[in-house]
């Protein structure tokens, strides 16, 4: 038995969809629909529902005491059960907010942000988050640092200065050479429990998505994942934490009130790159780490670096970017072309990627990279709300589309209203005719 689905409550906000960690539920015709093949009954749909539409199906009771079988297994069985999911949502969290290591008041104290630093380079994403942690820094009224995990790491020091650090703490070991999650989660927490930072953010990256879960699990706090902007509330002093929710329908603010430290993972190239400072230093801590690898589960065989371009999307400085509009895969050759003619890297929106003519990895939006490029040429895309989210603070755009209503045009410094596949190839001879001469605005 599924999840049912009330079909005269349901509104279509799409909060169970995004919740479901089954991918169970889909939206049809603004209606949720459960696929019973992938429903294990966990509930976490039915806790986030605004409207009660979704409830769980009757489960036979194990013998003496009413507790749920295998299909209620989000529920402890060594407790009696709650009268309603909603009730043991909030039963567990009391539980875990009585159990974190801290509490939210004077002894947290601090910004920190991770330096992420990988195959002896940081990301760069790094140093934005700098200047945005001085910002959070002076709201409330602390000291920023960062902290740098690795191996052999002292010439980011510096750097870590010169962008705004007021402090660095530093873990340096062989064991750190390579990232690995569970050796990175360790030095990191160990850290975090030691000095106790109120507020810790780290770039949206996949070694920040794989390894900040990691460290706030141990520190039994929360993390919001994918913001797009930081504040402080005035009166709190309460770090405000906004992310596209529901399917980058809305913009939800997410706050973190009675635990500590408050934990963020922020998209590359939101954030503005800070002015460097040569010649600033701080205070460096260096923190042990007694660990072998013995402590650890998996090993590093061999490291394959990517020569592919679009493998570092995030920091193209000029991209060309496709929708659905371009008609078939065979078109995007047109693109090709342009993308080569200005040394450019080749994207696309959601439909682009989900119809097979392009790659994951080359998806710019909600789901995929955020980009802040000089330069971003929009091809007929549409501009639904969760691509914008991952590109309108590029510095300046281009889209081309055949309709003028199309919401792209919205953010576009230039639009242009036309046949995409007639206009593209006379921009690329148009600029590769400019190029040659060395002339081009």
């Amino acid at each position: 038995m599924a999840v049912h689905v009330d079909t005269t409550k349901c509104i279509g906000c799409g909060a169970c969809v995004v919740t479901c960690p089954v991918e169970a539920l889909e939206l049809i015709d603004d209606i949720a629909v459960v696929n019973p093949k992938k429903c294990n009954n966990l509930g976490k749909c039915v806790v986030v529902c605004p409207t009660d539409a979704l409830s769980l199906p009757n489960i036979p009771m194990s013998s003496e005491e009413e507790r749920p079988s295998e299909a209620g297994a989000a529920f402890n069985l060594n407790e009696p059960l709650p009268t309603s999911i909603k009730d043991y949502a909030a039963d567990h969290e009391q539980k875990i907010n009585q159990n974190v290591p801290g509490d939210a008041g004077d002894s947290w104290s601090g910004v920190w942000i991770i330096i992420e630093y990988s195959n002896g380079k940081v990301a760069p994403v790094s140093w934005e988050l700098l200047g945005e942690g001085r910002k959070l820094a002076d709201a409330i009224g602390c000291g920023l640092s960062a902290v740098i995990t690795g191996y052999q790491v002292d010439d980011v020091i510096p750097q870590a200065f010169a962008y705004g650090a007021e402090k660095v703490y530093v873990t340096d070991h062989p064991l750190l050479q390579d990232y690995r999650t569970e050796p990175y989660m360790e030095a990191i927490t160990a850290m975090a429990a030691k000095y106790r930072p109120e507020i810790i953010l780290m770039g949206a990256t996949s070694m920040g998505r794989d390894v900040f879960p990691a460290v706030a699990t141990r520190l039994q706090t929360g993390l919001t994942a994918d913001c797009t902007v930081l504040g402080i509330d005035p009166e709190t002093k309460i770090l405000l934490q906004t992310r596209p929710a529901f399917g980058g329908n809305i913009m939800a603010t997410i706050l973190c009130k009675t635990s500590r430290p408050q934990m963020a993972t922020v998209r590359p190239r939101v954030m503005e790159m800070p002015t460097q400072a040569e010649g600033r230093a701080g205070e460096v801590i260096r923190e042990e780490f007694n660990f072998t690898e013995s402590d650890f589960r998996t090993k590093v065989i061999e490291f394959i670096p990517s020569d592919a371009r679009n493998a570092f999307l995030d920091k193209a400085e000029i991209i060309v970017s496709i929708g659905l509009g371009m008609g078939a895969q065979r078109n995007l050759v047109i693109a090709q072309e342009l993308a080569d003619a200005l040394g450019a890297t080749l994207a696309g929106s959601r439909g682009a990627v989900e119809a097979g003519w392009l790659n994951h990895d080359q998806l710019v939006g909600q789901t995929g990279v955020t980009v802040r490029p000089k330069v971003y040429i929009a091809l007929g895309i549409s501009g639904a709300i969760q691509h914008l989210v991952g590109m309108s603070t590029s510095d300046f755009i281009i889209a081309i589309n055949n309709d003028p209503e199309a919401a792209i045009f919205s953010v576009a410094n230039i639009g242009i209203v036309g046949d995409v596949l007639q206009i593209v190839p006379e921009l690329t001879a148009e600029f590769k005719k400019r190029l040659q001469n060395g002339v081009i605005n």
